[in-house]
């Protein structure tokens, strides 16, 4: 419910309390030790061949551009697979009815 300083004479104490907290400070040599890590871990991807066709289809599947047409072709590549499926399973269907209806009842 605390909606910003509503008494603008508290500027001394958010000093105050600003002082009251100190930052630690950083180890000597910080920033060289961090881009040089970042250096080690670049080279080491690139000598690796870390990545890989994969990682590279998952980076485009994943734009949000892309989202959208990649669920848009497999919600049709499962219909698709759905009606192939169906229609097998009709036809087997069909075929065991016409044997039913057709072969005597000694072949049954």
């Amino acid at each position: 419910m605390n909606k910003g300083n509503l008494n603008p004479g508290d500027d001394q104490l958010g000093a105050l309390l600003r002082a009251s907290r100190p930052s630690p400070s950083l180890p000597p040599r910080f920033q060289e030790s961090v881009w040089r890590r970042i250096e080690e871990g670049e080279a080491l991807a690139k000598s690796t061949g870390a990545v890989t066709w994969l990682d590279v289809l998952v980076a485009l599947v994943l734009r949000p551009r892309f989202a959208i047409a990649t669920v848009s072709a497999l919600v049709l590549a499962g219909v698709l697979l759905g009606a192939y499926s169906g229609t097998q399973v009709a036809r087997q269907e069909a075929q065991a009815h016409y044997l039913a209806v057709v072969a005597p009842n000694s072949l049954r």
